[in-house]
């Protein structure tokens, strides 16, 4: 069994509404770049948009049911595109 250790960051209420955010040291993740990280912005149950690092796949998000390859630089760009992606499919 291989466990990784981290140390997690959840933001359950961060902004946007209806958002989750984590991420966390985690020296076994597939992007190399020592992070793990999810983050989910959900509406009636359906994500409209996701960022992760799944092992197996990597850096990507999710966008409105479409996959892409998401070119990880640091959290703070992370939380910044994440933040974007949302605010673009919340605007009228």
């Amino acid at each position: 069994m291989n466990v990784c250790p981290y140390r997690a960051n959840f933001y359950p209420s961060s902004p946007p509404p209806g958002s989750w955010f984590y991420w966390g040291d985690n020296y076994c993740d597939a992007g190399g770049h020592g992070y793990k990280y999810s983050a989910v912005y959900v509406v009636n149950g359906v994500r409209v948009v996701g960022f992760d690092n799944e092992r197996g796949k990597g850096d990507h998000c999710h966008i409105e049911g479409k996959e892409k390859p998401y070119a990880f630089k640091s959290v703070e760009q992370l939380i910044e595109d994440f933040i974007a992606a949302v605010a673009a499919r919340r605007a009228p």
